[in-house]
């Protein structure tokens, strides 16, 4: 049992940068699945970014989601999201 698990059981609630951690393993094993499936990786992205967007309109409504969007081009001229590995910012 991992320490992860043991941590659930225990009724304890795992750090966020832990959940961070977790989530991007998991999202960075289905994409080298669908990349491994012959999936090209611009697919992979967009499919990555609508099912994130859906999720997020979903749980905060198109009005705050459009309003992160308007951030990201600041955000990415300022290298947030350029890294050399896959990494939680």
């Amino acid at each position: 049992m991992s320490m992860q698990d043991e941590s659930l059981r225990a009724g304890e609630e795992m750090p966020v940068a832990e959940k961070k951690r977790v989530a991007l393993n998991y999202l960075s094993l289905a994409w080298d699945s669908a990349l491994a499936e012959g999936v090209d990786p611009e697919i992979v992205a967009h499919a990555a970014l609508f099912t994130a967007l859906c999720d997020l309109i979903a749980t905060y409504g198109e009005g705050p989601v459009a309003e992160l969007a308007n951030t990201l081009p600041k955000r990415i001229r300022e290298f947030e999201f350029t890294v050399d590995e896959r990494s939680v910012q």
